[in-house]
């Protein structure tokens, strides 16, 4: 019972913080958010086998990687719904001469998963077994949270209906593109429960998916976040000592972007468990966490969702 209690006050707490920051932006002009669309003609040459298209720092726009080798190529996210997929695709034809096209997504999130509808039905798409079970049981809500939030965002969202998968794995799977190699794996619940990681070893290149984000507050949007098992996948992300990390949103860094992230979740889990010894509510620690937080990160975008990671430590502390 006291679990489902937590459960349902931070669900409370995430819808909250949500309508409080939507309230805010509809006071604001309506350019003052962009609609989620991939760039077009933007796309960037990141090492050998790997492009990206950048995400333009525009929420609910992901980074969107190519890993071509000589016999297939790997597509990494697809954006929101077909017509960003139409745009991916469209990017994916100016270098690509390969006729086998994978699709791996780094989390079921719809910006990140729901453009796949675009693609041809040839296309093999790869999903780990826990982020598939999300598509299937979380996805319509989060489609249906997505939609309501402005008209351009229900446009792209418009009878999605996500592509099943080609192919399931468990734990890890490695992907012989031809010359390169994809290694495909999980390490448990961080930003969703069914996070995946895709290390491209001969380039070196890590992505991420959201649980790296390059000046964005983090976000544990979940009842499965875990802030305490996101600290241990960053130790293990940052033991392969990938030269280029390509995070879920926000610029390209090097292995410098997990110290980064790191010293933020431990600032948030130091103060929570201080606050909590003192007496405080989940409630009170997170309005308190949030003003004090975001004094000392003025240039990281969405920080409605400081007051959600503190309430994810608040639960992890026993």
């Amino acid at each position: 019972m006291l679990r489902t209690t937590q459960t349902q006050r931070l669900a409370t707490l995430v819808f909250a913080v949500i309508v409080m920051f939507a309230r805010a932006d509809a006071q604001q002009p309506a350019t003052r958010v962009p609609v989620p669309l991939v760039q077009a003609h933007k796309t960037i040459k990141l090492s050998e086998h790997v492009y990206l298209i950048p995400d333009g720092r525009v929420n609910l726009v992901p980074n969107i990687g190519f890993v071509i080798g000589n016999r297939a190529t790997l597509v990494i996210d697809v954006g929101m719904g077909p017509k960003n997929g139409e745009t991916v695709l469209s990017e994916l034809a100016a270098i690509n001469k390969n006729p086998t096209i994978y699709i791996a997504t780094t989390h079921f999130h719809p910006e990140h998963v729901t453009g796949a509808q675009a693609f041809p039905a040839s296309a093999i798409v790869i999903r780990n077994e826990v982020q598939q079970d999300e598509v299937v049981h979380k996805q319509p809500e989060r489609i249906e949270n997505f939609s309501q939030r402005s008209p351009e965002i229900k446009a792209l969202l418009q009878d999605v209906k996500p592509r099943p998968p080609d192919i399931l794995f468990g734990n890890e799977l490695k992907l012989d593109l031809g010359g390169v190699t994809a290694r495909l794996f999980t390490r448990g619940p961080a930003h969703t429960k069914g996070d995946t990681f895709i290390f491209i070893q001969e380039d070196n290149v890590l992505f991420t998916g959201d649980v790296i984000v390059n000046r964005f507050f983090p976000i544990m949007p979940d009842a499965d976040s875990s802030g305490k098992n996101w600290l241990a996948i960053l130790d293990q992300l940052q033991a392969i000592h990938p030269s280029i990390v390509v995070p879920g949103h926000g610029e390209v860094g090097d292995a410098r972007l997990f110290d980064t992230e790191r010293t933020y979740l431990n600032t948030v889990q130091t103060r929570v468990a201080e606050l909590k010894s003192q007496g405080k509510s989940a409630e009170e620690t997170s309005k308190m966490l949030t003003n004090e937080i975001r004094a000392k990160y003025p240039d990281w975008d969405n920080p409605e969702w400081i007051a959600v990671a503190a309430q994810r430590f608040y639960t992890d502390i026993k």
